[in-house]
């Protein structure tokens, strides 16, 4: 099962992917997490990532398109994969359709959500500065107030889920984003979801498509 989770930032796609990916043993591709793995690393391809990234600058299509090849490559990935966060572009959608074989994908799920509840989401999101798990302040708090349940630390807003810049970060998605909808719409593997309801509700939309994959 090889998949795409498509969608604006806070629609849930990251937290669908990660129930997924445990019920079905297959890797959660997140571009943020594989950057970050990159960087961690010290390959050349995460020295060049931490240059743009420590510049405050956005990571090029050329460069995140050579790390996610590199990942699509390693054995874990052999019996699928969930990408979540990739492509983001027309030109990084382009480039996964042309890079072979372990880059062939059998769906797309299009997550969809009104702007107004998405600025909701996103600011009311807390994470984990050391396992970035993420919570919620209006539906998924931690047992302890502002305190990871996994790692006991303090959680803390990004800068980047502040309202203003979450508004910001909608009409990049709009622009970039959005299109690959109609994108692979004409390819006929588009599976539409209402994000709006409970997690437990979207997961079991979720769970359909891919059973009648299966």
């Amino acid at each position: 099962m090889r998949l795409i989770f498509l969608g604006p930032p806070g629609v849930g796609k990251g937290t669908q992917a990660k129930r997924l990916s445990k019920a079905y043993c297959i890797p959660q591709v997140a571009t943020g997490d594989i950057l970050r793995a990159a960087i961690l690393k010290g390959s050349a391809e995460g020295k060049e990532a931490k240059a743009y990234v420590d510049a405050g600058r956005l990571v090029p299509d050329e460069l995140v398109i050579r790390i996610v090849r590199a990942r699509l490559l390693e054995d874990d990935m052999k019996d699928g994969f969930i990408l979540d966060g990739f492509p983001r572009t027309k030109e990084q959608a382009d480039a996964l359709s042309q890079m072979g074989e372990a880059s062939r994908i059998d769906r797309v799920l299009y997550f969809y959500l009104d702007e107004e509840t998405l600025v909701s989401r996103i600011a009311g999101r807390r994470t984990c500065s050391k396992c970035n798990e993420i919570y919620n302040t209006d539906y998924r708090l931690p047992k302890v107030k502002d305190v990871c349940d996994a790692c006991g630390i303090f959680l803390v807003q990004r800068k980047d889920d502040c309202a203003e810049t979450v508004k910001e970060r909608l009409i990049v998605y709009q622009k970039e984003t959005a299109p690959l909808i109609e994108y692979y719409q004409k390819q006929g593997c588009l599976s539409c979801i209402d994000a709006s309801g409970p997690v437990e509700e979207v997961a079991r939309h979720v769970t359909d498509i891919c059973l009648v994959m299966s």
